[in-house]
């Protein structure tokens, strides 16, 4: 349940701080986050029922999967600390933003201008990255139920210049929201940014490492690892893999 839980929890924040009796801040630059951190929210609740076939909380991340066989009886309190405390800390700590935007009274800027930008073109490009994703775990499903062989690796439309493009968006997304605050003077809210990096990179660690572990994609993937750049969309870099093999 952990998954839903995060796509309700920001919005509650921001309307917390914007609500607050001592808040002082600029009316605009709040309605702003407040309309973005909400379109953030429908696009990632979107994504979550939509890979849960539009049921709430009817299947387990394969990642909690794995903790729960890794630590056996001892499960519970490793979960209650390493996922639920640890979250409702992160939680607060990437919504640090938030808090400045409603503590801090200054006009518009160009920066702001910024931040809106990087925050869109991450929910847009999260937004793409996740809906072809689906399409393709969709198309293999429907393959697999005809009996013909799946495809192994998505290298189509974002996923042709980075190997987790929903991971860049989402990170886009909250550095964005970094740069409000630090055009108020407090760059140092960029911690919580910073921390959901770190962890999306560990993340990204566990999906590859999953992946190189099935037979029928380990090949496909060790290739597009090598051509594919790992979040940042990039070209990809197939015709020195290709000369390199020649070569050898």
């Amino acid at each position: 349940m952990i998954g839903p839980y995060w796509t309700v929890i920001p919005v509650m924040l921001v309307y917390y701080y914007a609500t607050h009796p001592l808040a002082s801040y600029n009316l605009w630059r709040s309605r702003i986050v407040t309309l973005l951190t909400c379109f953030w929210s429908l696009r990632l609740s979107h994504n979550y029922f939509r890979r849960e076939k539009w049921q709430w909380g009817a299947r387990e991340d394969w990642r909690f999967i794995d903790m729960r066989l890794q630590y056996g009886n001892q499960w519970w309190w490793v979960s209650f600390f390493a996922i639920y405390v640890a979250q409702q800390i992160f939680l607060m700590g990437i919504s640090l933003p938030f808090y400045i935007i409603h503590t801090v009274e200054a006009p518009l800027s160009i920066w702001d201008f910024a931040a809106i930008s990087v925050c869109l073109t991450g929910i847009i490009i999260a937004y793409y990255a996740d809906t072809q994703l689906h399409e393709f775990v969709t198309e293999n499903a429907e393959l697999k139920a005809c009996g013909k062989p799946v495809v192994p690796t998505l290298e189509k439309g974002l996923w042709k210049y980075s190997r987790h493009p929903n991971y860049f968006g989402e990170q886009l997304w909250w550095w964005g929201v970094g740069i409000f605050a630090w055009r108020l003077g407090h760059g140092w809210t960029f911690i919580g940014a910073l921390v959901n990096t770190l962890c999306l990179a560990y993340v990204t660690t566990l999906v590859e490492e999953r992946m190189l572990k099935q037979p029928f994609r380990a090949e496909a993937y060790q290739k597009y690892q090598k051509t594919t750049s790992v979040w940042i969309p990039w070209f990809k870099s197939s015709s020195l893999e290709e000369t390199k093999d020649k070569t050898n």
